[in-house]
């Protein structure tokens, strides 16, 4: 799996489970209409149920300049892990990253657990694009790579 690359996100969670969140790379395009993103999730990771009760969740799309951020949300922090990056929220309530190249704001609408996995279909209620660097950060061969803008 790990030469199968994939853009890097922090996906966030707030309601009555609390606040939360884990970097993820499985995340992908459903549909457009209605926008739907699939996320899966280890149903072992301690913010699977959070996901589940919660039923947000926020894909926040990370560019190079979210390196640090990316490994705050995957360690085994005890920590604040909002404590680093400007947060807010939009329609469901879920953090969003300020700056985030991309952030897809979701209501989970259908769940499939497959083998050791959730599989979260998640309609997209709001998007946030940044303004600026769109640059994008990617884990390919279990290392970050950095896709640059390309001008048009």
């Amino acid at each position: 799996m790990s030469r199968l690359g994939a853009a890097v996100t922090v996906l966030t969670t707030d309601g009555v489970a609390g606040r939360h969140g884990m970097t993820a790379s499985a995340v992908c395009s459903v549909t457009d209409t209605p926008p739907t993103l699939l996320v899966c999730v280890n149903t072992r990771n301690r913010s699977h149920d959070l996901f589940v009760q919660n039923g947000v969740l926020c894909v926040n799309v990370l560019g190079p300049r979210h390196r640090d951020l990316s490994g705050q949300f995957a360690g085994q922090c005890d920590g604040d892990r909002f404590a680093q990056g400007g947060w807010t929220t939009r329609a469901t309530g879920a953090p969003v990253l300020d700056d985030a190249v991309a952030a897809f704001d979701c209501r989970i609408i259908n769940r499939e657990v497959i083998g050791t996995h959730s599989v979260f279909f998640c309609q997209v209620e709001d998007i946030a694009l940044t303004e600026g660097d769109a640059s994008g950060l990617m884990w390919f061969g279990r290392q970050f790579h950095h896709l640059p803008q390309i001008a048009v």
